[in-house]
């Protein structure tokens, strides 16, 4: 059960339903310590006065900025009285179509859940409700000494909070493409090379298929370093296409669509994908009884799987030979 972060009421009308915050993420980053090279001894900070250099308790420490000259510094009981009340609620001032928020305001998104049973029922209200129309509820709210604009919204069964960018927080793009973005258009013939890869490369969206494929090839350093093997590079990335090989480098990704592959860079040398990378690619291909092949046979069963036509050009290709 994940660990409730905040307690409170979401309000909108004169409704009323008491609410927890909960995380709807967990980051799987492998975590490390600091330690002073050579040795196990472990690397630790303290909070030091800059001009006694005498450790200093947390307790004795406050909130202060540089303010006309001086330092003013603040308690967080005086930040908190001047949100009286808010940080308990989730006020919505107003609904609007989710489709009309541009992603880069999202932030971070959480789970809200009735607090108990007799609230699940105008919670359910508000859910059913809200994905019927498709809007989602903005309001703001105090949370750890900050406050946030945040859109309510329907999930499948459970109202989620998204955390968003206030408005002068979002950068303007046109500072970093400028003109040159609009002097430098494609051509038609381009644009249809481009919208052909796309369309042959196209599927639903199933976040299940993807992986951490880093933190597995950190998790197998740390093992291989354990048995005190030795530890491959990875590969260079790849260059990025010269403006003079645009055109073609689109005929050949054309090409490869419509044999129905995915367009490769260069051929792949699957000997220098790691266990972990290979077993991903086995994974995402479909190959039964991956876990059970020796690498070298498991190499081979990646490489056929490559080159088998997919989507509509080996559909084809399956209708021909029964007919």
């Amino acid at each position: 059960m994940p660990r409730k972060i905040w307690t409170g009421s979401i309000n909108f009308g004169l409704v009323t339903i008491p609410v927890g915050l909960y995380a709807a993420t967990e980051d799987h980053t492998i975590q490390f310590h600091q330690y002073e090279r050579g040795t196990t001894d472990r690397i630790r900070y303290k909070r030091v006065n800059e001009r006694t250099s005498k450790e200093v308790g947390y307790n004795d420490i406050v909130k202060g900025r540089e303010f006309d000259g001086g330092v003013i510094t603040v308690e967080q009981s005086e930040l908190d009285e001047i949100a009286p009340g808010r940080s308990r609620t989730i006020d919505i001032t107003t609904f609007v179509d989710i489709t009309e928020i541009d992603p880069v305001h999202f932030q971070k998104t959480y789970w809200l859940a009735p607090n108990s049973k007799e609230h699940f029922r105008p919670y359910n209200l508000l859910r059913r409700a809200m994905h019927e129309t498709s809007q989602a509820g903005i309001a703001t709210f105090v949370l750890r000494g900050k406050q946030y604009l945040t859109a309510v919204r329907a999930d499948d069964n459970v109202l989620a909070l998204n955390t968003l960018f206030f408005a002068d927080e979002v950068r303007d793009p046109s500072e970093l493409v400028g003109e040159d973005g609009e002097q430098a258009k494609p051509s038609e013939k381009e644009l249809q090379m481009a919208t052909t890869i796309i369309e042959s490369m196209s599927g639903p969206w199933e976040p299940e298929q993807y992986e951490d494929t880093y933190t597995a090839k950190v998790e197998e350093l740390l093992a291989e370093k354990a048995r005190g093997g030795e530890v491959v590079a990875a590969e260079e990335p790849p260059k990025p296409t010269d403006v003079t090989d645009l055109t073609e480098a689109l005929r050949r990704s054309v090409d490869e669509a419509r044999k129905g592959r995915k367009p490769a860079r260069s051929e792949e040398d699957l000997s220098e994908l790691s266990k972990a990378e290979l077993d991903d690619r086995a994974k995402r291909l479909g190959i039964k009884g991956r876990t059970r092949l020796k690498r070298a046979e498991l190499e081979k069963a990646v490489a056929e799987a490559t080159e088998k036509p997919t989507g509509t050009e080996g559909r084809r290709s399956r209708s021909r030979k029964a007919s």
